[in-house]
C-alpha cells in the first residue's frame, strides 16, 4: 500500500484526484526527464529522438499509476482499449511535447531540458483534462453503457 493512499481517499474530489495526478505525474516526469538526459547526453541520440522514447516511457509509468491510483471510475471496461485511448492521448501530448521543445529550444534559444520543463507543464494540463474526461469519468462511462444498452 502506497503510504499517501492513507491521506487521500480513492473516492474523492477533484482536487484530490488532480493532486494524485500531479504527484503521480511527477514521477513519470522523473522517468521521462531522466531518460530524455540519458539518451542524449550519454547515447549521443539527437535531443527530439531522445525525447521521444523519454515521453513514451513516461506515458506508461503514468497509465499503470493513474489506473491503480489516481482515478476511481473507469468508462472503458476492456482494459485494451483503454490503454489504446490512453496511449492515443499521449501520441497527442508526444507531438505536442515535440513540437513545444524544438518552439523553445531551435527559436526561443532555451536548454532542452529547460525547453522540457516548460512543455511538461503544459502537456500535463492536457492529458489530466483529457483522460479524466474521456476515460476516467463516471458519468463517461455511464453514457456508454446506457447507449450500449438502448442499441442492444
Amino acid at each position: 500500500m502506497n503510504p499517501i493512499t492513507p491521506m487521500i481517499p480513492r473516492k474523492s474530489s477533484l482536487s484530490a484526484k488532480f493532486f494524485r495526478y500531479f504527484l503521480v505525474g511527477g514521477v513519470a516526469f522523473v522517468v521521462d526527464f531522466a531518460l530524455l538526459y540519458l539518451l542524449t547526453e550519454f547515447a549521443g541520440l539527437h535531443y527530439l529522438f531522445s525525447a521521444s522514447i523519454a515521453f513514451m516511457a513516461g506515458v506508461a509509468v503514468n497509465y499503470a499509476l493513474s489506473v491503480s491510483w489516481v482515478f476511481d471510475h473507469r468508462s472503458i471496461d476492456n482494459r485494451m482499449h483503454e490503454f489504446a485511448i490512453f496511449a492515443v492521448i499521449g501520441i497527442f501530448g508526444l507531438a505536442f511535447n515535440a513540437a513545444l521543445m524544438w518552439l523553445f529550444t531551435e527559436l526561443v534559444g532555451f536548454h532542452y531540458l529547460e525547453s522540457k520543463m516548460v512543455a511538461a507543464i503544459l502537456i500535463f494540463l492536457f492529458n489530466f483534462g483529457v483522460r479524466k474526461t474521456l476515460l476516467f469519468s463516471a458519468g463517461a462511462g455511464a453514457k456508454k453503457r446506457t447507449l450500449e444498452r438502448s442499441n442492444a
